[in-house]
């Protein structure tokens, strides 16, 4: 047994998988923390095309079990065939799909970390069926885990769980971090000539990069030359690109797909104003990002995204759907070059508090507290 404990954290996603994103980042270096702490750490998670059932990542091992579509149906097996004798000392549920209900399957002391709840934007995503399960589950979260310690990303989230029933002392509001060695200015790199607005994210109905669409004629129209890089990927695009070709577009946007780190951070660099559209987000770590290499924010004024952002300060929040309003906001970034370096500027210092070591050590402190004596 390690010095400390067996931690078990379970996740539908381990940092493996091809559609791994800011949550599991957030996860990898909370149980990175806790192998420092001397931990025997386990990420319990589920399958994917070409993954082994077993592995390793920066000091902890890694199960997949199941699939996506069925991860926490079989998680009650799984933790009643492998995880049971020994009990863990911990059990951490990352609630980043829909609940598993871990307190119900184990007998260990249970924490939570809730990136956010999707509520009924899970049926913009899903439809009516898929979207009212994911609802019908998230309602049952206050009764399951009753008396156990959340850690929450936005003060949005803890106000969501709040109103679902959650006390507010159960509640840590802990931002997430940032890796301020690969997210900074470079004094050497220049903007676009061209104004370029850039996108960064999954493709999927409710990250909101149609209602950019809908904008953008009217952008181009007042701001000329303005343009659109589209970073990431997903089962949306399609749809996105014969949106563009739609509306008359197309030659001013560009899909280019997943791109490495480094290609990430020269389009945050040269972008004149990253757009985040999404209804809902936990935090919305691509905004701060995107201060951190000195460039402002036109957002969504909707969960997370109105903590991340500082409305005024660091970027500006347009009422999600508002399409007039968002044109406004753009075109009044890409054609006011003073707003865009006072934007720029608030952005990098705002970004400069926040850590992952920070993050990850106050998160895990709050986990811990589920094995206090009662």
């Amino acid at each position: 047994m390690s010095a400390r404990g067996r931690l078990l954290a379970v996740n539908f996603r381990d940092p493996a998988h091809p559609e791994a994103g800011g949550a599991e980042l957030h996860l990898e270096f909370i149980l990175r923390e806790a192998v420092a702490r001397g931990f025997e750490v386990t990420w319990l998670a589920s399958g994917f095309a070409g993954g082994a059932p077993e592995g390793t990542h920066e000091g902890i091992r890694v199960v997949r079990r199941g699939n996506w579509w069925n991860f926490n149906g079989v998680l009650p097996g799984v933790l009643r065939r492998e995880f049971s004798n020994p009990v863990p000392d911990l059990v951490v549920e990352d609630i980043n799909k829909v609940p598993c209900f871990t307190p119900l399957w184990t007998r260990a002391p249970v924490s939570v970390i809730v990136p956010h709840l999707f509520g009924t934007t899970a049926l913009l995503e899903t439809g009516p069926w898929v979207g009212s399960y994911v609802v019908a589950l998230e309602s049952l979260i206050p009764s399951v885990y009753r008396r156990r310690p959340f850690v929450v990303i936005s003060e949005s989230t803890r106000d969501d769980l709040v109103r679902r029933g959650i006390p507010v002392p159960d509640i840590t509001v802990v931002h997430c971090g940032l890796d301020h060695d690969a997210y900074r200015p470079d004094l050497a790199a220049r903007k676009d000539e061209r104004p370029t607005i850039v996108f960064v994210g999954r493709l999927r109905r409710y990250k909101g990069l149609d209602w950019v669409m809908r904008a953008l004629p009217d952008v181009i129209a007042r701001a000329p030359g303005a343009r659109l890089e589209v970073l990431g990927d997903g089962p949306f695009g399609p749809e996105l690109e014969r949106t563009a070709r739609r509306l008359g577009v197309a030659d001013a946007v560009r899909f280019r797909g997943f791109v490495p780190l480094a290609q990430k951070v020269a389009a945050l660099r040269a972008a004149w104003v990253l757009v985040q559209p999404s209804p809902k987000e936990g935090w919305g770590l691509t905004v701060v990002e995107a201060g951190a290499c000195g460039t402002a924010v036109v957002a969504s004024d909707g969960p997370g995204l109105r903590d991340s952002v500082r409305d005024g300060e660091t970027g500006l929040l347009v009422p999600y759907g508002d399409t007039r309003r968002l044109a406004d906001a753009l075109v009044r970034v890409l054609s006011d070059e003073p707003l865009r370096a006072r934007l720029a500027a608030a952005g990098e210092r705002w970004a400069a508090r926040f850590t992952w070591p920070d993050c990850a050590a106050r998160s895990l402190d709050a986990l811990l507290s589920a094995m206090a004596p009662a």
